[in-house]
C-alpha cells in the first residue's frame, strides 16, 4: 500500500508541476501577445534581458521552419514517455518527477501554441549577446533537462552503490 501510495503521490507531483509550468507558459504568452508590439524591444531587465515578440514555426534557433507539426509530435511523444516513465518506475526519486513535470509542461506549454496558431510566441531576448528569443516554456524544458540528467545521474549511481553493497553482504 505505501508503494502505491508514493507512486500515486509522484504521478501528482509530475502532474501538478506541469500544469503549473503550462499556466505560466500561456500566461506569459498572452501577457506578451497583449503588451508587445512586434519589432520593438522593450527593456526587462536593462543590459541583460528585453521582451521582443515573435513567432516560431521552428524549434530552437528557429531550425526547422514550417515544421510545427513535427515538433508537436515529438512534444506528445516527450510526454506520454515522460509519464510512462514515472508510472512504471516504483522507486523513481520525487526530485526526477519534478524534473520530468518541468519538461513535460514545456512541452505541452509550445504544443498548445503550435496546434493553436503554427508557431510558437518567444518574447524574451537576450540584451547583451545575439542569441534566439525564447519563451518560459523553452526556459523549463532546458532546465528541465539539465537537472534531470543530472538528477537521473546521482539516482543511478546510488542505486548502482547499493546493488553493490547487497551484493556484498549476501557473499
Amino acid at each position: 500500500m505505501a508503494l502505491a501510495h508514493s507512486k500515486a503521490r509522484r504521478e501528482a507531483i509530475f502532474c501538478l508541476v506541469a500544469a503549473i509550468c503550462v499556466i505560466a507558459d500561456q500566461a506569459t504568452k498572452a501577457l506578451a501577445r497583449e503588451y508587445l508590439v512586434p519589432g520593438e524591444a522593450v527593456p526587462f531587465i536593462p543590459g541583460v534581458l528585453d521582451l521582443r515578440i515573435t513567432v516560431n514555426t521552428g524549434a530552437a534557433f528557429s531550425m526547422g521552419e514550417g515544421l510545427s507539426w513535427l515538433f508537436a509530435l515529438i512534444a506528445i511523444v516527450v510526454v506520454v514517455a515522460l509519464a510512462i516513465a514515472i508510472w512504471r518506475t516504483g522507486d523513481l526519486p520525487v526530485s526526477l518527477c519534478v524534473f520530468a513535470g518541468v519538461i513535460a509542461g514545456g512541452a505541452v506549454g509550445n504544443l498548445i501554441d503550435r496546434v493553436a496558431a503554427g508557431g510558437v510566441v518567444d518574447f524574451f531576448s537576450t540584451a547583451f549577446m545575439d542569441f534566439p528569443i525564447f519563451n518560459v516554456a523553452d526556459v523549463c524544458i532546458d532546465v528541465g533537462v539539465v537537472l534531470g540528467f543530472i538528477g537521473y545521474i546521482a539516482w543511478d549511481r546510488k542505486r548502482a552503490a547499493l546493488a553493490d553493497e547487497a551484493d556484498g553482504d549476501g557473499a
